[in-house]
Protein backbone atom coordinates (compact mmCIF):
# COMPACT_ATOMS: atom_id res chain seq x y z
CA UNK A 1 0.00 0.00 0.00
CA UNK A 2 2.88 2.37 0.68
CA UNK A 3 3.70 2.27 -3.05
CA UNK A 4 0.38 3.92 -3.82
CA UNK A 5 0.15 7.75 -3.91
CA UNK A 6 -0.52 9.45 -0.59
CA UNK A 7 -3.74 10.97 -1.92
CA UNK A 8 -5.03 7.49 -2.74
CA UNK A 9 -4.00 6.02 0.62
CA UNK A 10 -5.59 8.87 2.58
CA UNK A 11 -8.91 8.68 0.77
CA UNK A 12 -11.68 8.81 3.45
CA UNK A 13 -12.90 5.36 4.43
CA UNK A 14 -16.14 6.52 6.07
CA UNK A 15 -18.28 9.63 5.86
CA UNK A 16 -17.00 10.72 9.28
CA UNK A 17 -13.57 11.25 7.68
CA UNK A 18 -14.87 13.59 4.96
CA UNK A 19 -13.27 17.03 5.09
CA UNK A 20 -15.57 19.98 4.44
CA UNK A 21 -18.84 19.61 2.46
CA UNK A 22 -20.75 20.21 5.70
CA UNK A 23 -23.91 21.29 3.88
CA UNK A 24 -23.99 18.02 1.97
CA UNK A 25 -22.69 15.34 4.30
CA UNK A 26 -22.30 17.10 7.67
CA UNK A 27 -23.59 15.29 10.74
CA UNK A 28 -26.75 17.38 10.83
CA UNK A 29 -27.74 16.67 7.22
CA UNK A 30 -30.43 14.25 6.14
CA UNK A 31 -27.99 12.48 3.81
CA UNK A 32 -25.58 11.74 6.68
CA UNK A 33 -28.38 10.34 8.83
CA UNK A 34 -29.77 8.23 5.99
CA UNK A 35 -26.39 6.66 5.23
CA UNK A 36 -25.64 6.05 8.90
CA UNK A 37 -28.92 4.13 9.14
CA UNK A 38 -28.00 1.98 6.15
CA UNK A 39 -30.04 3.69 3.45
CA UNK A 40 -28.03 5.02 0.49
CA UNK A 41 -30.06 6.86 -2.16
CA UNK A 42 -28.91 7.05 -5.76
CA UNK A 43 -27.32 10.44 -6.35
CA UNK A 44 -25.38 12.69 -8.69
CA UNK A 45 -22.29 14.53 -7.44
CA UNK A 46 -21.33 17.61 -9.44
CA UNK A 47 -18.17 19.68 -9.09
CA UNK A 48 -14.75 20.58 -10.39
CA UNK A 49 -11.86 18.09 -10.58
CA UNK A 50 -10.20 17.32 -7.24
CA UNK A 51 -13.16 18.52 -5.25
CA UNK A 52 -13.85 15.21 -3.51
CA UNK A 53 -16.53 13.44 -5.56
CA UNK A 54 -14.65 10.15 -5.72
CA UNK A 55 -13.63 10.38 -2.08
CA UNK A 56 -17.22 10.95 -1.01
CA UNK A 57 -18.39 7.93 -3.00
CA UNK A 58 -15.73 5.69 -1.42
CA UNK A 59 -16.59 7.03 2.04
CA UNK A 60 -20.29 6.28 1.51
CA UNK A 61 -19.36 2.78 0.38
CA UNK A 62 -17.18 2.28 3.45
CA UNK A 63 -19.96 3.43 5.77
CA UNK A 64 -22.75 1.44 4.13
CA UNK A 65 -20.75 -1.79 3.70
CA UNK A 66 -22.48 -2.39 0.38
CA UNK A 67 -20.56 -4.27 -2.35
CA UNK A 68 -18.77 -1.47 -4.19
CA UNK A 69 -17.96 -1.24 -7.92
CA UNK A 70 -16.28 1.76 -9.56
CA UNK A 71 -16.47 2.45 -13.31
CA UNK A 72 -15.42 5.32 -15.52
CA UNK A 73 -17.96 6.13 -18.23
CA UNK A 74 -15.27 7.21 -20.67
CA UNK A 75 -13.80 3.69 -20.92
CA UNK A 76 -16.55 1.35 -19.72
CA UNK A 77 -18.48 -0.78 -22.20
CA UNK A 78 -21.76 -2.66 -22.21
CA UNK A 79 -19.98 -5.73 -20.81
CA UNK A 80 -18.86 -3.76 -17.73
CA UNK A 81 -22.44 -2.69 -17.10
CA UNK A 82 -23.69 -6.26 -17.53
CA UNK A 83 -21.12 -7.41 -14.95
CA UNK A 84 -22.53 -4.87 -12.48
CA UNK A 85 -26.05 -6.14 -13.13
CA UNK A 86 -24.89 -9.74 -12.60
CA UNK A 87 -23.23 -8.78 -9.31
CA UNK A 88 -26.41 -7.04 -8.19
CA UNK A 89 -28.45 -10.16 -8.91
CA UNK A 90 -26.03 -12.33 -6.92
CA UNK A 91 -25.66 -10.10 -3.88
CA UNK A 92 -29.06 -8.44 -3.82
CA UNK A 93 -27.71 -4.90 -3.98
CA UNK A 94 -24.49 -3.16 -5.09
CA UNK A 95 -23.23 0.40 -4.90
CA UNK A 96 -22.01 1.56 -8.31
CA UNK A 97 -19.80 4.63 -8.55
CA UNK A 98 -19.83 5.91 -12.12
CA UNK A 99 -17.28 8.64 -12.83
CA UNK A 100 -17.81 11.00 -15.81
CA UNK A 101 -21.41 9.82 -15.88
CA UNK A 102 -22.39 12.38 -18.52
CA UNK A 103 -20.44 10.28 -21.06
CA UNK A 104 -22.64 7.21 -20.56
CA UNK A 105 -24.23 6.15 -23.86
CA UNK A 106 -27.83 5.11 -24.40
CA UNK A 107 -27.06 1.37 -24.64
CA UNK A 108 -25.30 1.41 -21.27
CA UNK A 109 -28.15 3.37 -19.73
CA UNK A 110 -30.78 0.98 -21.06
CA UNK A 111 -28.93 -1.92 -19.45
CA UNK A 112 -28.48 -0.20 -16.11
CA UNK A 113 -31.54 1.98 -15.54
CA UNK A 114 -34.18 -0.70 -14.71
CA UNK A 115 -31.95 -2.04 -11.92
CA UNK A 116 -31.35 1.46 -10.53
CA UNK A 117 -35.08 2.07 -10.58
CA UNK A 118 -35.71 -1.30 -8.92
CA UNK A 119 -33.18 -0.60 -6.17
CA UNK A 120 -30.76 -3.48 -6.78
CA UNK A 121 -28.15 -0.98 -7.96
CA UNK A 122 -27.50 2.18 -5.96
CA UNK A 123 -25.94 4.64 -8.39
CA UNK A 124 -23.54 7.40 -7.39
CA UNK A 125 -22.67 9.35 -10.52
CA UNK A 126 -19.93 11.97 -10.61
CA UNK A 127 -19.54 14.67 -13.22
CA UNK A 128 -17.55 17.84 -13.76
CA UNK A 129 -20.31 19.14 -16.02
CA UNK A 130 -23.65 20.61 -15.02
CA UNK A 131 -25.93 17.56 -14.66
CA UNK A 132 -28.95 19.58 -15.76
CA UNK A 133 -27.18 20.23 -19.06
CA UNK A 134 -25.06 17.15 -19.65
CA UNK A 135 -26.59 14.18 -17.83
CA UNK A 136 -29.37 12.25 -19.52
CA UNK A 137 -32.79 13.03 -17.98
CA UNK A 138 -33.44 9.28 -17.58
CA UNK A 139 -30.51 9.06 -15.15
CA UNK A 140 -31.38 12.32 -13.40
CA UNK A 141 -34.93 11.20 -12.76
CA UNK A 142 -33.70 8.10 -10.92
CA UNK A 143 -31.31 9.99 -8.66
CA UNK A 144 -33.04 11.35 -5.59
CA UNK A 145 -30.07 13.55 -4.69
CA UNK A 146 -28.25 15.98 -7.00
CA UNK A 147 -25.50 17.68 -5.04
CA UNK A 148 -22.99 20.34 -6.08
CA UNK A 149 -19.76 20.00 -4.12
CA UNK A 150 -17.64 23.03 -3.31
CA UNK A 151 -13.91 23.53 -3.10
CA UNK A 152 -12.41 22.92 0.33
CA UNK A 153 -11.40 25.83 2.53
CA UNK A 154 -7.76 26.13 3.73
CA UNK A 155 -8.81 25.08 7.25
CA UNK A 156 -10.37 21.89 5.86
CA UNK A 157 -7.20 21.18 3.90
CA UNK A 158 -5.04 21.75 6.97
CA UNK A 159 -6.98 18.99 8.68
CA UNK A 160 -6.38 16.69 5.71
CA UNK A 161 -2.64 17.45 5.68
CA UNK A 162 -2.21 16.98 9.43
CA UNK A 163 -4.10 13.69 9.35
CA UNK A 164 -1.77 12.50 6.59
CA UNK A 165 1.28 13.48 8.65
CA UNK A 166 -0.01 11.68 11.75
CA UNK A 167 -1.46 8.49 10.24
CA UNK A 168 1.10 5.71 10.60
CA UNK A 169 -0.81 3.12 8.57
CA UNK A 170 -1.95 5.07 5.52
CA UNK A 171 -0.05 8.32 5.83
CA UNK A 172 3.43 9.61 6.68
CA UNK A 173 3.21 9.05 10.43
CA UNK A 174 6.17 6.67 10.55
CA UNK A 175 8.48 9.34 9.16
CA UNK A 176 10.04 12.13 11.20
CA UNK A 177 9.19 15.23 9.19
CA UNK A 178 10.18 18.79 10.02
CA UNK A 179 7.39 20.90 8.55
CA UNK A 180 5.97 24.05 10.16
CA UNK A 181 2.38 25.19 10.53
CA UNK A 182 3.22 28.08 8.19
CA UNK A 183 4.42 25.66 5.53
CA UNK A 184 1.27 23.56 5.84
CA UNK A 185 -0.75 26.75 5.53
CA UNK A 186 1.23 27.60 2.38
CA UNK A 187 0.15 24.30 0.82
CA UNK A 188 -3.45 24.63 2.01
CA UNK A 189 -3.79 28.10 0.52
CA UNK A 190 -1.92 27.30 -2.67
CA UNK A 191 -3.91 24.39 -4.13
CA UNK A 192 -7.20 26.15 -4.90
CA UNK A 193 -9.32 23.94 -2.63
CA UNK A 194 -8.09 20.67 -4.13
CA UNK A 195 -7.42 18.02 -1.45
CA UNK A 196 -5.80 15.60 -3.88
CA UNK A 197 -3.39 18.28 -5.05
CA UNK A 198 -2.61 19.25 -1.45
CA UNK A 199 -1.67 15.67 -0.57
CA UNK A 200 0.34 15.29 -3.79
CA UNK A 201 2.31 18.45 -3.01
CA UNK A 202 2.92 17.28 0.56
CA UNK A 203 4.13 13.88 -0.58
CA UNK A 204 6.38 15.32 -3.30
CA UNK A 205 7.80 17.86 -0.86
CA UNK A 206 8.68 15.16 1.67
CA UNK A 207 10.26 12.96 -1.01
CA UNK A 208 12.33 15.83 -2.44
CA UNK A 209 13.47 17.24 0.93
CA UNK A 210 16.83 16.47 2.45
CA UNK A 211 17.20 14.37 5.58
CA UNK A 212 19.26 15.67 8.50
CA UNK A 213 19.98 13.36 11.47
CA UNK A 214 17.05 11.12 10.60
CA UNK A 215 14.57 13.99 10.14
CA UNK A 216 13.22 15.18 6.78
CA UNK A 217 13.55 18.98 6.74
CA UNK A 218 11.05 20.80 4.51
CA UNK A 219 12.06 24.17 3.05
CA UNK A 220 9.79 26.95 1.80
CA UNK A 221 11.34 27.25 -1.66
CA UNK A 222 10.62 23.61 -2.39
CA UNK A 223 6.91 23.97 -1.56
CA UNK A 224 6.64 27.11 -3.73
CA UNK A 225 8.39 25.35 -6.58
CA UNK A 226 6.08 22.34 -6.39
CA UNK A 227 2.94 24.45 -6.11
CA UNK A 228 3.80 26.27 -9.33
CA UNK A 229 0.78 27.49 -11.25
CA UNK A 230 -2.40 26.28 -9.65
CA UNK A 231 -5.09 25.11 -12.04
CA UNK A 232 -8.05 27.35 -12.67
CA UNK A 233 -11.75 26.60 -12.85
CA UNK A 234 -11.86 23.99 -15.58
CA UNK A 235 -11.16 24.55 -19.27
CA UNK A 236 -12.86 26.24 -22.18
CA UNK A 237 -14.97 23.19 -23.03
CA UNK A 238 -17.03 22.65 -19.90
CA UNK A 239 -19.58 24.10 -17.53
CA UNK A 240 -17.02 25.93 -15.40
CA UNK A 241 -15.94 28.05 -18.34
CA UNK A 242 -19.53 29.20 -18.83
CA UNK A 243 -19.85 29.80 -15.09
CA UNK A 244 -16.84 32.12 -15.38
CA UNK A 245 -18.41 33.96 -18.30
CA UNK A 246 -21.61 34.32 -16.30
CA UNK A 247 -19.72 35.59 -13.25
CA UNK A 248 -17.84 38.12 -15.41
CA UNK A 249 -21.03 39.50 -16.94
CA UNK A 250 -22.84 39.73 -13.63
CA UNK A 251 -19.85 41.48 -12.03
CA UNK A 252 -19.73 44.04 -14.86
CA UNK A 253 -23.50 44.50 -14.63
CA UNK A 254 -23.05 45.08 -10.90
CA UNK A 255 -20.24 47.61 -11.54
CA UNK A 256 -17.72 45.64 -9.46
CA UNK A 257 -14.42 46.32 -11.21
CA UNK A 258 -12.32 44.06 -8.97
CA UNK A 259 -14.59 41.03 -9.32
CA UNK A 260 -14.85 41.55 -13.08
CA UNK A 261 -11.07 41.72 -13.41
CA UNK A 262 -10.69 38.55 -11.35
CA UNK A 263 -13.01 36.58 -13.62
CA UNK A 264 -11.48 38.09 -16.77
CA UNK A 265 -8.07 36.89 -15.57
CA UNK A 266 -9.41 33.37 -15.07
CA UNK A 267 -11.05 33.36 -18.49
CA UNK A 268 -7.99 34.59 -20.36
CA UNK A 269 -5.89 31.91 -18.70
CA UNK A 270 -8.01 29.34 -20.55
CA UNK A 271 -6.80 30.85 -23.82
CA UNK A 272 -10.20 31.27 -25.52
CA UNK A 273 -9.99 34.93 -26.53
CA UNK A 274 -12.79 34.55 -29.11
CA UNK A 275 -15.41 33.38 -26.60
CA UNK A 276 -14.42 36.05 -24.08
CA UNK A 277 -14.49 38.79 -26.74
CA UNK A 278 -17.92 37.71 -27.95
CA UNK A 279 -19.32 37.85 -24.42
CA UNK A 280 -17.79 41.29 -23.78
CA UNK A 281 -19.31 42.62 -27.00
CA UNK A 282 -22.75 41.30 -26.04
CA UNK A 283 -22.41 42.89 -22.61
CA UNK A 284 -21.64 46.29 -24.14
CA UNK A 285 -25.10 46.34 -25.71
CA UNK A 286 -27.05 44.16 -23.28
CA UNK A 287 -25.93 45.72 -19.99
CA UNK A 288 -24.52 49.15 -20.89
CA UNK A 289 -26.70 49.91 -23.87
CA UNK A 290 -28.27 53.30 -24.52
CA UNK A 291 -27.07 54.86 -21.28
CA UNK A 292 -23.48 54.91 -22.62
CA UNK A 293 -23.78 54.34 -26.40
CA UNK A 294 -20.10 55.10 -26.98
CA UNK A 295 -19.11 51.95 -25.07
CA UNK A 296 -20.27 49.55 -27.79
CA UNK A 297 -17.83 50.86 -30.43
CA UNK A 298 -15.08 51.05 -27.80
CA UNK A 299 -15.55 47.40 -26.85
CA UNK A 300 -15.72 46.36 -30.51
CA UNK A 301 -12.37 48.07 -31.10
CA UNK A 302 -10.91 46.43 -27.98
CA UNK A 303 -12.06 42.93 -28.92
CA UNK A 304 -10.84 43.32 -32.50
CA UNK A 305 -7.47 44.41 -31.15
CA UNK A 306 -7.36 41.47 -28.73
CA UNK A 307 -8.00 38.94 -31.50
CA UNK A 308 -5.27 40.48 -33.65
CA UNK A 309 -2.78 40.69 -30.80
CA UNK A 310 -3.33 37.33 -29.14
CA UNK A 311 -2.15 36.59 -25.61
CA UNK A 312 -0.53 37.95 -23.54
CA UNK A 313 -1.03 41.40 -25.15
CA UNK A 314 -4.76 40.80 -25.65
CA UNK A 315 -5.25 41.27 -21.92
CA UNK A 316 -4.53 45.02 -22.28
CA UNK A 317 -7.42 46.13 -24.54
CA UNK A 318 -9.80 43.66 -22.88
CA UNK A 319 -8.94 44.96 -19.41
CA UNK A 320 -9.64 48.50 -20.64
CA UNK A 321 -12.99 47.39 -22.03
CA UNK A 322 -14.02 45.66 -18.81
CA UNK A 323 -13.14 48.64 -16.60
CA UNK A 324 -15.01 51.03 -18.90
CA UNK A 325 -18.11 48.82 -18.92
CA UNK A 326 -18.03 48.41 -15.14
CA UNK A 327 -18.00 52.14 -14.52
CA UNK A 328 -20.30 53.21 -17.35
CA UNK A 329 -23.93 54.19 -16.86
CA UNK A 330 -26.07 51.19 -17.70
CA UNK A 331 -29.39 50.46 -19.37
CA UNK A 332 -31.06 47.32 -20.68
CA UNK A 333 -34.10 49.16 -22.06
CA UNK A 334 -33.45 48.53 -25.76
CA UNK A 335 -33.28 44.74 -25.69
CA UNK A 336 -36.03 44.59 -23.09
CA UNK A 337 -38.24 46.52 -25.53
CA UNK A 338 -37.40 44.01 -28.24
CA UNK A 339 -38.17 41.05 -25.95
CA UNK A 340 -41.49 42.64 -25.00
CA UNK A 341 -42.38 43.01 -28.68
CA UNK A 342 -41.47 39.36 -29.36
CA UNK A 343 -43.58 38.26 -26.40
CA UNK A 344 -46.53 40.25 -27.74
CA UNK A 345 -46.22 38.57 -31.13
CA UNK A 346 -45.89 35.10 -29.61
CA UNK A 347 -48.97 35.61 -27.43
CA UNK A 348 -51.20 36.62 -30.31
CA UNK A 349 -51.07 40.40 -29.95
CA UNK A 350 -50.76 41.02 -33.66
CA UNK A 351 -52.65 42.88 -36.32
CA UNK A 352 -52.56 44.01 -39.92
CA UNK A 353 -49.91 46.50 -40.99
CA UNK A 354 -51.62 49.88 -41.54
CA UNK A 355 -52.31 50.44 -45.25
CA UNK A 356 -50.30 53.67 -45.41
CA UNK A 357 -47.14 51.82 -44.23
CA UNK A 358 -47.28 49.08 -46.84
CA UNK A 359 -44.99 48.81 -49.84
CA UNK A 360 -45.86 51.15 -52.74
CA UNK A 361 -42.97 50.37 -55.10
CA UNK A 362 -45.12 48.72 -57.76
CA UNK A 363 -47.93 49.63 -60.09
CA UNK A 364 -51.32 49.13 -58.56
CA UNK A 365 -50.38 49.82 -54.94
CA UNK A 366 -52.83 52.71 -54.81
CA UNK A 367 -55.61 50.45 -56.08
CA UNK A 368 -55.01 48.27 -52.99
CA UNK A 369 -55.34 51.30 -50.74
CA UNK A 370 -51.63 51.66 -49.94
CA UNK A 371 -51.86 55.44 -49.69
CA UNK A 372 -51.77 58.18 -47.09
CA UNK A 373 -48.20 57.85 -45.77
CA UNK A 374 -46.75 61.18 -44.60
CA UNK A 375 -42.99 61.63 -45.07
CA UNK A 376 -41.59 62.83 -41.67
CA UNK A 377 -38.58 64.59 -43.19
CA UNK A 378 -40.96 67.04 -44.85
CA UNK A 379 -42.18 68.20 -41.43
CA UNK A 380 -39.27 69.57 -39.35
CA UNK A 381 -39.83 69.83 -35.60
CA UNK A 382 -37.37 72.09 -33.85
CA UNK A 383 -33.82 70.72 -33.71
CA UNK A 384 -35.06 67.11 -33.61
CA UNK A 385 -35.46 66.66 -37.37
CA UNK A 386 -38.72 65.58 -38.97
CA UNK A 387 -41.78 64.12 -37.27
CA UNK A 388 -45.41 63.48 -38.22
CA UNK A 389 -48.16 62.36 -35.87
CA UNK A 390 -49.35 59.26 -37.71
CA UNK A 391 -50.10 55.65 -36.72
CA UNK A 392 -47.38 53.03 -37.13
CA UNK A 393 -48.54 50.07 -35.02
CA UNK A 394 -51.40 47.80 -36.17
CA UNK A 395 -54.83 48.74 -34.82
CA UNK A 396 -54.89 45.79 -32.39
CA UNK A 397 -51.72 46.86 -30.62
CA UNK A 398 -51.87 50.61 -31.12
CA UNK A 399 -50.88 52.41 -27.92
CA UNK A 400 -48.78 49.51 -26.57
CA UNK A 401 -45.48 50.62 -25.04
CA UNK A 402 -42.64 48.13 -25.38
CA UNK A 403 -39.86 50.62 -24.66
CA UNK A 404 -39.45 51.93 -21.14
CA UNK A 405 -36.50 54.31 -20.79
CA UNK A 406 -33.93 53.93 -18.05
CA UNK A 407 -32.98 57.30 -16.63
CA UNK A 408 -29.22 56.77 -16.73
CA UNK A 409 -26.40 58.46 -18.60
CA UNK A 410 -27.13 59.49 -22.18
CA UNK A 411 -30.49 57.73 -22.12
CA UNK A 412 -31.83 60.57 -19.98
CA UNK A 413 -31.80 62.71 -23.15
CA UNK A 414 -33.46 59.94 -25.18
CA UNK A 415 -36.11 59.51 -22.48
CA UNK A 416 -36.92 63.23 -22.60
CA UNK A 417 -37.37 63.09 -26.38
CA UNK A 418 -39.49 59.95 -26.07
CA UNK A 419 -41.77 61.57 -23.49
CA UNK A 420 -42.07 64.75 -25.59
CA UNK A 421 -43.08 62.80 -28.69
CA UNK A 422 -45.68 60.90 -26.65
CA UNK A 423 -47.08 64.25 -25.52
CA UNK A 424 -47.40 65.30 -29.16
CA UNK A 425 -49.24 62.05 -29.96
CA UNK A 426 -51.77 62.70 -27.20
CA UNK A 427 -52.68 66.01 -28.84
CA UNK A 428 -53.80 64.18 -31.98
Amino acid sequence: MQNEPLAYRMRPQTIDEIAGQEEIIGKQTALYKLIKKGHVPSMLLYGEPGIGKTSLAHAIAGTSNLPFIALNATVSGKKDVEDVVTEARMTGKVLLFLDEIHRFNKLQQDTLLPHVEGGSIVLIGATTENPFHDVNPAIRSRCGEIRQLTRLEPDDLLGVLRRALEDEDRGLGKKKIGITDEQLQMIAEGVNGDARKALNVLESTVIASDEVDGETIVEDWLIKNLLGRIGLFGDNKGSHFYNLLSALQKSVRGSDVNAAMYYLAHLLETGDIIAVSRRLLVMAYEDVGLASPEVGPHVLAATDAAVRLGMPEARIPLANAVVEMCLASKSNSAYKAFDAAVNAINTGKTGDIPLHLRDTHYAGAAVLGHIGYQYPHDSPIGSFGGWVNQQYLPDKVEGTEFYRPVLAGEEVKLAAIYDRLNDFKKKK
